[in-house]
């Protein structure tokens, strides 16, 4: 499991899924406007929220280790994991939705996949500097 620094480096994350699906529960008629569905775009933010857990906790597990190699090879590993998962997810709701896929919903969950990675790399640099190791 995850020591008390991961958990806490692990709050922005969990701040920015709380803060996005009150927005897409709230701005509900704004997102119809503009055409995106909020119902995509909350089951997308869970998805990808849920990823970069996984994700985070790979990443988080070899930061304390000596050998450069293992952090490396986590990394990409992590980096996979969530693609796939994104793809996956992706993937179900393609072939779900048919030819009614929202387009707006897809952009939009880009953007999250964005916001999360940024953030992610963000706080997994803080955590690095904080290890002479690395």
């Amino acid at each position: 499991m995850m020591n008390k620094t991961g958990i806490k480096a692990f709050r922005p994350l969990l701040l920015i899924f709380i803060i996005t699906n009150a927005l897409f529960i709230t701005s509900r008629a704004m997102f119809t406007r503009w055409g995106i569905d909020t119902d995509v775009m909350i089951i997308g933010n869970l998805i990808l929220f849920l990823a970069t857990a996984v994700s985070f906790y790979l990443y988080t597990r070899p930061v304390h280790t000596k050998n450069a190699h293992a952090i490396i090879r986590t990394m990409y590993g992590s980096i996979m994991s969530k693609m796939i998962i994104c793809l996956i997810g992706a993937f179900i709701y393609i072939s779900v939705a048919g030819k009614s896929v929202n387009k707006g919903g897809i952009f939009g969950c880009m953007v999250l996949y964005l916001l999360y990675t940024f953030t992610e790399v963000a706080i997994l640099m803080k955590l690095s500097k904080q290890n002479k190791h690395v």
